[in-house]
């Protein structure tokens, strides 16, 4: 790996090993004076309501920041953001971090000393609700200091010939002629993913009552609504739907720059599955493989993956060139 490159993935990468250090050093210099449940959960009083095991209190840490920093560090340096877009996903990790790193830590502290009943569960501990002002002050600090040292390391440029262009394929069309274009965007596994959380809160609703099973239902249901989306291109622009009129996402035509069909790495450009917002750009990403990709006004894309991609995106750039005609 060339060292500049190098350079990018350690700036990248650098605040979720810190605090992954961090954390596991805090929990070894404090284990002895921690209870053996501690205090996990605290209501909006900042009184706890909840206990969990202090050792899987520093796992569950540890594994936040490694797993979630190598995702991250693998979607800025394989993804596709230039520019001052990847300057913002880089804050952004620091930012993150800065928050729930404050947080782990401040809910750690407060259980040191704490005394223990004799299920060895912490009491009288809380949690003052200004931390959470405080981890938020600590994310915008650690998001400028993000920003600084992306600042410091050469910021990707796009490839040549990455920029959007007027020249792409079109669909030829009469005076006067109306056109539009279909096609269902389903995956197989939104549907199973979707059954499996109803059904999950189902049981906990019966088990553990409605606080434990009803975000789980409430979840289940959404994503049943868009378990099989649909998209469509018209003189509208483009309109997502799921198995209900609403809600439905809808991309007017006049925002549209221009429209191309490629394929697209949802875990790497976007960061993951579902509908997700990026600098620079936003998008429903079912699966992976081709989709349409719309440049808008003001240069940010948005992004679906479909079959047949190609048809709907040239169709799009003869419905803008129409659009602009009639102007």
């Amino acid at each position: 790996m060339k060292r500049k490159k190098l350079g990018g993935v350690a700036v990248v990468a650098l605040p979720f090993l810190i605090a992954l250090v961090v954390g596991l050093a805090l929990f070894a210099v404090f284990r002895d004076r921690l209870p053996e449940r501690i205090s996990g959960h605290f209501g909006v009083d900042g009184e706890a309501d909840g206990h969990m095991g202090a050792i899987w209190h520093a796992v569950s840490g540890a594994l936040l920041f490694a797993v979630t920093g190598v995702l991250w560090t693998v979607m800025v340096v394989k993804g596709k953001f230039y520019g001052r877009s990847h300057r913002l996903l880089v804050a952004a990790g620091y930012a993150f971090v800065g928050f729930m790193g404050w947080l782990l830590t401040a809910v750690l502290l407060a259980n040191v000393d704490a005394a223990e009943d004799a299920r060895g569960q912490a009491q009288g501990v809380s949690l003052p609700m200004w931390q959470i002002a405080a981890a938020l002050a600590a994310a915008a600090v650690a998001f400028g200091i993000g920003a600084a040292l992306a600042g410091l390391t050469p910021v990707p440029a796009p490839p040549a010939g990455a920029a959007p262009t007027r020249d792409g394929a079109r669909i030829d069309l009469a005076d006067g002629e109306v056109a539009g274009w279909a096609r269902g965007a389903g995956g197989w596994w939104m549907p199973l993913l979707a059954l499996g959380l109803v059904a999950v809160g189902a049981v906990l609703l019966f088990t553990s009552g409605w606080a434990a099973g009803v975000p789980p239902l409430v979840l289940g249901a959404l994503l049943t609504v868009f378990a099989r989306p649909y998209v469509v291109v018209d003189r509208r622009g483009i309109t997502i739907s799921g198995l209900l009129p609403w809600p439905r996402l809808r991309v007017p035509l006049d925002r549209i720059e221009t429209a191309t069909s490629r394929d697209i790495n949802p875990l790497a450009e976007y960061g993951g599955w579902g509908y997700r917002i990026r600098p620079g750009r936003s998008g429903l990403m079912i699966r992976s493989g081709e989709g349409i990709v719309a440049t808008l006004v003001g240069g940010r894309d948005f992004a679906v993956t479909v079959d047949d991609s190609a048809t709907g995106a040239a169709l799009l750039n003869t419905l803008i060139d129409q659009r602009q005609a009639e102007r």
